[in-house]
């Protein structure tokens, strides 16, 4: 639909809710016709506690931080819409009275090893990638509800809220859920874009715990009294379904405005990929482990999960216990002036998942592969980096290859575009140029997708043009010798750990 928009230099204001794995935040965005202008309200911690029966998010102070923000949003010269995007896979349970049954479990709980045989045994691995083609993580949603299987918990639920979805249920009092996070649960049929009947049913999950699907730009509702009351917020302020797996959203501020790019979405994960129209379901697909996770518009998120910056976080949380230098741009040069290729390891190796001494794990991963163990801070950093740019290299060229696009660029957004080391290797490793930004891409996809449900901008070619035109961004030519990474490429295992 094509709109006109104000004359304004900023026409409205909107809230987003981005929650990541370690913090959230209350982004407000501006948006005007050749303006958008972001400003962080309010920042809280994302702190999951271990409980006696696992590792557990706090959602209630979450959901405190989120109103906290909303208040200061309100301050700021109140907002025309809100829009909450978080994580993916996990979930909360309501009962028959619509309460919370317990804090949602966190994905890098244990509880879910083995779970996906109990799947797999039900429904094969084979078909379930036809009909979901999903990428195998331990965690899916679909294997952690194989692991609560006959809990109190399970039987007393009513309905399933994926993160957000739960968190806009607080907000607004509606129940929905969201489809580019539907689709990342293993419940959701990649052709029809809907729940999968056929899945539900021979896993013996009642249809009734999964609500019915929302599009991003869908209205989920208003505030509820209480809401309005604590932040200050006009009660008929609208809360607009965004593409609320944090991934879409920084996927829709992309700020590509030529066809042949790939993606990475570069934080805690590196999410590394394409951009489709239809989603890949081959057998080779799902043997190199590759998703079709949901997009806005109908598009296809053709991607690969990577372990991404969480293995330099873990070593920095580490190195802060041990009164060691923490601080990124030290790291970052120590990294530079390490040797080139001395260690490599794979960053989604299993050991790596869980949280804990990362910098052990790297020096025994190197010890066990017949490597030299790295020693110093800055080795360990240049082998993460390193390792992580050949991830990107191995998963694009798959990407490629399995859907028969051609990759004349990349563009590389979220907190790992400021680490302008892994952009230049990650440059230099695939052989492409890597254009780096916007940091906030999540946020920015968020607040995008509420301005064109205002009418404020138009498509997603629109938005993007939007992204490019006013964000920074920084442009990284590959440099050095290829042959020196086709080497040390030669050293990882080709394929990822797959089924």
């Amino acid at each position: 639909m094509t709109t006109t928009p104000p004359s304004s230099a900023f026409a409205s204001a909107f809230a987003a809710v981005d929650l990541g794995a370690t913090s959230g935040r209350v982004i407000v965005g501006r948006v005007g016709r050749d303006n958008l202008d972001l400003t962080e309200v309010h920042r809280f911690p994302n702190t999951p506690v271990r409980l006696p029966d696992g590792l557990r998010w706090d959602v209630l102070a979450l959901f405190q931080g989120i109103l906290d923000g909303l208040r200061e949003a309100a301050r700021s010269g109140g907002v025309a819409s809100i829009g909450v995007d978080t994580w993916a896979v996990d979930y909360g349970l309501l009962d028959a009275d619509g309460a919370l049954l317990g804090h949602p479990f966190h994905y890098r709980d244990d509880r879910t090893d083995g779970a996906a045989a109990d799947v797999w045994a039900r429904i094969g691995a084979n078909e379930l990638y036809s009909i979901t083609g999903l990428q195998h993580l331990p965690f899916n949603t679909v294997f952690q509800l194989a692991a609560s299987t006959n809990t109190a918990q399970r039987d007393a639920a009513r309905i399933l809220l994926l993160i957000p979805d739960l968190l806009v249920h607080w907000l607004t009092g509606s129940i929905g859920a969201e489809e580019t996070n539907a689709s990342t649960t293993g419940l959701f049929d990649a052709r029809t874009g809907t729940w999968s009947n056929n899945i539900l049913s021979r896993l013996s999950l009642d249809s009734g715990l999964f609500p019915p699907l929302r599009t991003p730009g869908d209205p989920a509702g208003t505030l509820l009294p209480h809401v309005a009351a604590f932040t200050g917020l006009d009660p008929r302020t609208p809360v607009t379904t965004v593409a609320s797996h944090d991934t879409a959203s920084a996927v829709v501020a992309v700020p590509a405005t030529k066809s042949g790019f790939a993606y990475i979405s570069c934080g805690t994960w590196s999410l590394a990929g394409l951009e489709l129209d239809a989603p890949v379901l081959s057998e080779e697909s799902r043997a190199a482990n590759f998703t079709n996770e949901r997009g806005i518009d109908g598009t296809v998120r053709y991607l690969r999960n990577i372990m991404g910056m969480w293995l330099l976080e873990e070593c920095r949380r580490t190195w802060e216990k041990e009164n060691l230098p923490t601080h990124i741009p030290t790291l970052l040069a120590d990294a530079a002036r390490a040797e080139a290729f001395a260690s490599l390891v794979d960053p989604d190796a299993p050991e790596f998942l869980a949280p804990g001494d990362m910098p052990a794990r790297i020096r025994e991963y190197c010890a066990r592969t017949g490597q030299r163990v790295p020693g110093s801070q800055g080795a360990v950093v240049r082998c993460i980096l390193e390792s992580l740019a050949l991830a990107h290299r191995r998963t694009l060229r798959q990407a490629a290859e399995l859907s028969g696009r051609d990759i004349s660029r990349i563009h590389l957004v979220g907190g790992g575009s400021r680490n302008d080391l892994l952009c230049q290797l990650t440059a230099d490793a695939t052989g492409l140029p890597v254009v780096a930004g916007p940091t906030e891409a999540t946020a920015l996809g968020n607040i995008l997708v509420q301005a064109r449900a205002a009418g404020l901008v138009e498509d997603l070619a629109d938005m993007r043009r939007l992204i490019a035109s006013t964000q920074h961004l920084r442009h990284y030519a590959p440099r050095g010798d290829i042959a020196a990474w086709d080497t040390a490429a030669a050293r990882l295992s080709p394929a990822p750990r797959n089924l």
